[in-house]
């Protein structure tokens, strides 16, 4: 069966991916908040409406790669655009679930996590009676292809959640988020999907891992239950294949997994961490004391220093600012916000210009 439904998703990748429709952003300036030009000009929409998120550039930074929940679709499904927002592409074959997609260097392969193997339909959605939970579906494995759908490779087939991945500058290393050994852990391997190393081994979640630009480190998003009464709802949510993000923590490690370092200690939900080029500073998301719309906790743009020093606020949208990027000469950024949908809760990409 897993081998009938894998040729089946070769060939549908290759032959029938769609198109849909160049957006068309909104003619005139962005909106901006508060202290915001102090770090962000020229900010400029790509999408416009649906649930658009974690847009990254490939190592020629020529284009985006992005997940979007969009014409039709009952859960998210791979596109790729150019820098204007033009060009819009399906690069998954719109069958199951996807996400956290990643370029190969040459902007012509790219990665991503699907469930499609295992079944035609997305997975149910988690039971929000939990709380706010995220489901770690074991039925993602990760994949890669060509954008045309050609050279289908799948990369992880192990029971559990392979998901999260991400590629070294240089084209060589995986990094990835996996429950194969219970715990949900960062792992890395060959491009090929050979040499699988486990890297993190602590209990608690550890997820969406990215290299720093030289792939000397790594920073990534982690829970570290520490109560006796935190580590049993730990556990009983693990178990049903659930975490809580309500509280996470940035933190960095050597390519290796060794010198592991905690850079926040706020006890808010940090997330989305990715390294500055300067290889000192990390900008990341997080709901660190703000209130944003309905009093629901704010989710913004912050850097921090990769010891820990220098916090620094960078949006100040009362609503959600996420999955920030640099590019390889730190002047651009990519980030995805709620602001200028018209009062809707899409999720749109966006540009800046970065000033230090």
């Amino acid at each position: 069966m897993r081998t009938l439904l894998l040729l089946t998703l070769i060939a549908v990748a290759a032959c029938t991916a769609r198109t849909p429709p160049d957006p068309t952003p909104e003619p005139g300036s962005v909106s901006m908040f508060g202290e915001e030009s102090k770090h962000l000009s020229n900010v400029r929409m790509l999408t416009n409406g649906g649930e658009n998120a974690e847009a990254y550039f490939p190592r020629e930074e020529d284009r985006l790669v992005f997940q979007s929940k969009r014409d039709g679709f009952e859960a998210d499904q791979i596109y790729v655009m150019d820098l204007d927002g033009k060009n819009v592409r399906m690069l998954s074959n719109g069958k199951g679930a996807t996400t956290c997609s990643y370029f190969w260097p040459g902007s012509r392969r790219v990665l991503y996590a699907t469930t499609a193997l295992a079944a035609d339909e997305p997975p149910a959605p988690p039971d929000r009676s939990k709380g706010y939970v995220w489901k770690l579906h074991p039925e993602f494995d990760i994949v890669a292809h060509d954008l045309d759908g050609g050279n289908f490779v799948r990369l992880t087939d192990t029971p559990g959640y392979d998901a999260e991945g991400t590629i070294s500058r240089d084209g060589k290393w995986i990094v990835f988020t996996t429950c194969r050994d219970g715990d949900p852990e960062i792992y890395k391997m060959r491009s090929d999907g050979s040499e699988v190393t486990r890297l993190t081994n602590a209990e608690g979640y550890d997820g969406g891992p990215f290299f720093s630009f030289d792939g000397k480190k790594i920073v990534w998003r982690a829970n570290r239950p520490e109560t006796p009464e935190e580590k049993a709802a730990y556990v009983k949510l693990r178990d049903e294949g659930l975490v809580s993000p309500m509280r996470l923590e940035i933190f960095v490690m050597d390519a290796d997994g060794s010198n592991v370092t905690q850079v926040t200690d706020n006890g808010a939900a940090n997330f989305g961490p990715f390294f500055h080029p300067d290889g000192e500073r990390i900008i990341f998301c997080s709901n660190l004391g703000t209130k944003g719309k309905r009093g629901m906790p704010n989710f913004d743009l912050w850097i921090i220093r990769t010891d820990g020093t220098g916090l620094e606020r960078v949006t100040h949208f009362a609503d959600f600012d996420g999955f920030p990027m640099f590019t390889s000469d730190g002047r651009t950024l990519v980030f995805c916000s709620n602001r200028d949908n018209g009062g809707t809760r899409d999720t749109n990409v966006f540009l800046a210009d970065w000033k230090d």
